[in-house]
């Protein structure tokens, strides 16, 4: 009996040991919660699925797409998203939300902390980019700030993985996100520039690539960060267009010429991998020397002349000819013509170099003193009409101002025009030849006499003459003389009668009238003449009564009385 006592206490414990085991064993298979982030183990590796096994009755399966090409082994730890524990094909699980809920908070602790993330610029947008940062995790990048330079083709920035700050979280919702490439770009830029600032110095040799083009050089990037290959600095010769030594996206050497930390300028050379051409000037070049070289350049004051590469001169438009008026450089030549030039003078620090074409021959006007002494007389042809005058052409170069009085004698030119025509040929004389001022003035009337000169002779201030009226103006009539000489009879003058208006009696003439005039004054320096009516008419009073009392006192000897006079 005892023994059976024995045997029956010991299986009881047994089957209690054995329930404690099995409720163990249930409580170990409990599910995990859904919604939860879970770590799986994989079991196996299809072509269409991971197998994970994540606690559950039984495995969870994930599309291999959700790996994006990297495929895990068996055995390896993978976190997952539980969805579901009882899903149609076993526990529903899914690794991209158990990646957006890491990265979530990944990019929540990055925007608190301002730090970058990464990402990849995926596709155009309204007013800038979608960016995807990973783990069904997209935000939106302003094309403001979206390069550190201005965007030509947004296109060009498509796929493109790269760091961004994060500017702003409106919620925990993932689509308001907005992202910031270009402040980190400049950051970068920033400290590649400062590192080179303290690593390089002035005479150091850079690597570069060909950026961009002005009108007055190129950028350089070197590494996120440029540098200016100036016009001046790309050839110790003339340079006219950047494009002609350096091309875009070509990667060059450069020497490093200047560097101002302050303003983050970086100036870079070409030029001085060679030797500067000024160092031997002296040995080669003196003044008055004769040289030949090529027209680089061609400005409204002059022209650049290339002795070599390197040394330019400038040729003043004033030294271009003795005798013509040079109005444009281009005149005379042409960018790339060969020409002969005497140097002047110089300037080694300044890099200058004074020349002149005209030097080269000599000087006309040295002995234009002896070849046009005044009364010569010269046929030249007429180059330029102005209202003053007319340039007659001596010689080639030489030309001569002829004034609009030194015409006619007689006519009032009012016009050159109405007396000369261009390219016509006229005969002149030399009135003055100014060697020292460059001028020569000419006239046409002083090839013959002055005819001023006979009139004063003939015609003394109290003669009188028939003429002919040739204008009325309001301050008088003009009267041309017999030889052709015309003279003006004063309004005041014109009528006898003082108390008679002009305008009365301007009325009895008409152009074309003869008339008879009293000669008041004449100047023939002037070369004016004034006439008079009035005292034509008093003079004739007078020689009627002077040649009446002759008569009476050859008739009656004392006969005769005023009275009588006054009668007659």
């Amino acid at each position: 009996m005892e023994e059976m006592e024995v045997e029956m206490e010991d299986s009881l414990n047994s089957k209690s040991s054995i329930q404690t085991q099995l409720e163990e064993s249930l409580n170990n298979l409990s599910n995990p919660e859904e919604g939860q982030v879970v770590d799986g183990e994989v079991i196996s590796v299809s072509d269409d699925y991971v197998f994970l096994d994540v606690g559950c009755k039984s495995e969870g399966r994930i599309p291999v797409e959700e790996f994006a090409g990297d495929l895990p082994n068996v055995g390896d730890k993978v976190s997952v998203f539980l969805v579901k524990v009882f899903g149609r094909n076993g526990p529903e699980i899914s690794k991209t939300k158990a990646d957006a809920k890491r990265l979530w908070k990944s990019v929540s602790h990055a925007y608190k902390e301002k730090q970058p993330v990464s990402g990849v610029i995926s596709k155009i947008v309204k007013g800038g980019y979608d960016v995807n940062l990973g783990g069904d995790i997209h935000a939106f990048l302003p094309i403001s700030q979206s390069d550190s330079q201005k965007v030509e083709k947004a296109e060009s920035l498509i796929g493109i993985k790269s760091k961004f700050y994060i500017d702003r979280i409106y919620s925990d919702n993932k689509a308001n996100v907005v992202v910031n490439r270009r402040r980190y770009l400049e950051e970068q830029i920033d400290t590649k520039r400062d590192e080179f600032f303290n690593n390089v110095k002035i005479g150091d040799t850079v690597k570069g690539i060909v950026k961009s083009f002005t009108s007055f050089g190129a950028f350089i990037d070197l590494g996120g960060f440029d540098g200016l290959l100036h016009i001046n600095d790309m050839s110790w010769g003339h340079v006219a267009r950047p494009k002609d030594f350096v091309k875009k996206g070509q990667e060059i050497e450069l020497k490093v010429i200047r560097l101002d930390p302050a303003e983050k300028r970086i100036n870079l050379s070409l030029k001085h991998f060679a030797e500067d051409p000024w160092i031997h000037f002296e040995e080669k070049y003196h003044v008055n020397d004769i040289i030949k070289g090529k027209v680089t350049k061609l400005t409204d004051f002059g022209a650049f002349i290339e002795l070599e590469e390197g040394i330019e001169g400038l040729v003043h438009i004033s030294e271009f000819s003795w005798t013509k008026k040079i109005n444009k450089p281009s005149d005379m030549l042409n960018v790339g013509d060969e020409v002969e030039a005497m140097i002047l003078g110089y300037d080694i620090q300044a890099g200058r170099v004074s020349l002149g074409i005209k030097q080269i021959s000599a000087n006309p006007w040295d002995s234009i003193g002896e070849k046009y002494p005044a009364g010569t007389k010269v046929n030249g042809k007429v180059v330029k009409i102005t209202n003053a005058g007319a340039f007659i052409q001596l010689e080639e170069g030489i030309d001569g101002f002829l004034h609009a009085d030194d015409i006619s004698w007689t006519k009032k030119v009012k016009h050159p025009g109405s007396e000369l025509e261009v390219d016509k040929n006229v005969e002149v004389v030399v009135l003055e030849c100014d060697v020292e001022g460059r001028r020569i003035k000419v006239g046409i009337k002083q090839l013959t006499d002055n005819p001023w000169k006979q009139f004063a002779e003939e015609y003394k201030p109290g003669s009188t003459l028939e003429g002919e009226v040739t204008s009325i103006t309001e301050f008088g009539v003009f009267v041309k003389a017999p030889n052709g000489i015309e003279g003006l009879v004063n309004k005041a003058n014109l009528s006898d009668d003082r108390d008679t208006p002009f305008e009365e009696a301007v009325k009895k003439y008409n152009v074309g009238d003869k008339i008879n005039v009293y000669v008041v004054e004449v100047s023939v320096e002037k070369e004016k003449v004034a006439f008079s009516v009035r005292e034509f008419k008093k003079k004739q009073q007078r020689d009627e009564i002077s040649q009446y009392m002759a008569q009476s006192d050859n008739e009656d000897d004392g006969a005769y009385t005023i009275g009588d006079l006054l009668k007659k």
